[in-house]
């Protein structure tokens, strides 16, 4: 019988009661699953880009790229093609498969479409995944992407419906469901999941992947991120989460959701090689990858590529994306990065 059982009916008492299993049994049972259902060593790796910086009108409590908090982020214009298509080829060049783009807007507008539209199809012409998170999208705006290829959106829901409104009041989980509902109908793929860290209660984690799990469709791609606390926001203060709490997320996320990627997200820079180790035994087989989320530093390409190799990992291989192989490439791809841009971002945080 297989272990991977796919479900969309998962009561909140029985998420609780894998949250409260001993930590060797939940990781025996959630690597059980992942060996099943993925290559237990490979790991898929994304590029972020953000295409559009700051002045975003929610107010969610741990992003420094809303417009009510002082962050010193500054406001960013969008970015040209060409310069979205130069940081594309350098993250192909460094091993990345699929290449996010993000606009820290409430939603994006119909003006926007068309050179929207026409970065996604310049990104997949160079034969890599393309996703995108712009907020809120209607039905219509959906079947636009969908039609210009894009293979993912990210829209995340952050959070359990009974503690959402402690992190953010100007954008209903409703809303963010009706999202998700639009980008499934158009045929495009699914990114979502939330961040941890928040001041929330493990039953709130819970409550979180409930609502991923019981979606019609399990998300294709499940972010899960720990708080990056930034000064300024509201959030800034909060106490660390217990980082075998986030293991333990992940590890329940992977039961949850059997086929999904779980990507191990915001947060990682702050991560010990050792906690990172038990995210990719516990289920975690993505990550976002070199230069900076949000306003935030992750791990050099180097730093992850020399993790992998002292654990037997290696990145799901996209199309002519051969990191072990090419050296030189990566050589130059980094060479190229500037580590002061504030280009790089987190999904999450939209």
């Amino acid at each position: 019988m297989s272990l991977a059982e796919v479900r969309h009916d998962w009561q909140k008492a029985e998420i609780e009661a894998l949250f409260a299993l001993p930590m060797n049994d939940l990781l025996f049972k959630a690597h059980s699953i992942h060996r099943e259902t993925f290559d237990p060593n490979e790991v898929q790796i994304s590029r972020l880009l953000s295409i559009k910086t700051g002045a975003c009108p929610e107010d969610c409590k741990y992003c420094p790229q809303s417009a009510r908090y002082d962050t010193g982020l500054e406001k960013e214009r969008l970015l040209e093609i060409e310069k979205v298509l130069t940081e594309a080829k350098s993250a192909k060049a460094a091993g990345a498969s699929r290449f996010c783009m993000g606009a820290a807007w409430r939603n994006p507008r119909d003006k926007d479409m068309p050179y929207l539209t026409q970065m996604v199809k310049d990104v997949r012409a160079l034969g890599m995944e393309t996703c995108m998170t712009l907020g809120m999208l209607s039905s219509e705006q959906a079947d636009q992407l969908a039609d210009a290829g894009l293979d993912y959106y990210n829209h995340n829901l952050d959070t359990s419906p009974e503690y959402y409104g402690d992190v953010i009041t100007t954008r209903t989980y409703q809303s963010r469901l009706d999202t998700l509902s639009n980008v499934r109908a158009s045929g495009m793929k699914v990114c979502s999941g939330g961040i941890v860290g928040m001041g929330e209660q493990t039953t709130d984690r819970a409550g979180l992947l409930q609502q991923l799990a019981n979606l019609e469709h399990h998300p294709d791609s499940v972010p899960i991120n720990m708080l990056v606390k930034v000064a300024g926001t509201p959030f800034e203060k909060l106490d660390d989460l217990d980082p075998l709490e986030f293991v333990r997320t992940i590890a329940v996320a992977r039961i949850l959701m059997p086929k999904s990627r779980v990507r191990l997200s915001a947060g990682r820079e702050n991560m010990s090689d050792e906690l990172q180790s038990m995210c990719f035994f516990a289920g975690a087989n993505s990550i976002f990858y070199g230069c900076k989320l949000l306003t935030t530093p992750n791990p050099e390409e180097n730093d992850d590529m020399t993790l992998f190799r002292r654990l037997g990992l290696h990145p799901e291989q996209g199309p002519q994306a051969n990191i072990e192989s090419d050296s030189a490439l990566l050589a130059q791809a980094s060479a190229k990065q500037d580590k002061s841009t504030k280009q790089f971002y987190d999904a999450a945080a939209l």
